[in-house]
């Protein structure tokens, strides 16, 4: 397990602070094959896991989900034949918080 996937998230509000520029760059260190994309003027991570096959695409959605559903946060699952799409944003503070990061991290132990 990684350091960050380690890490207890915490309750956030739309008036929690988004992480910072060298918060981004300590986390990316532990997450590197994650992407930061911005949409809408909003910043997300984003990353794309590739299968053999969709059930096991479908099957990695499930477990991606039910992390998110134990900490109460929700990402964007894109499910098709071979891949996931994997986005992380904080919805209320309409960018990223850190626990985006600790999610991340989450989900490629989920994906090992």
């Amino acid at each position: 397990m990684s350091q960050l996937s380690e890490q207890q998230c915490e309750a956030c509000s739309g008036d929690a602070p988004p992480v910072t520029e060298a918060e981004i760059e300590a986390f990316k260190k532990d997450i590197p094959e994650w992407q930061i994309v911005e949409r809408d003027g909003i910043m997300q991570l984003e990353r794309v896991y590739k299968f053999r096959n969709f059930k096991q695409a479908l099957d990695f959605t499930n477990r991606v989900g039910e992390i998110a559903e134990d900490a109460g946060h929700h990402p964007a699952l894109l499910t098709e034949w071979g891949k996931v799409t994997v986005t992380w944003w904080s919805h209320e503070l309409k960018g990223l918080h850190k626990n985006d990061f600790i999610l991340a991290a989450r989900t490629d132990e989920v994906a090992k």
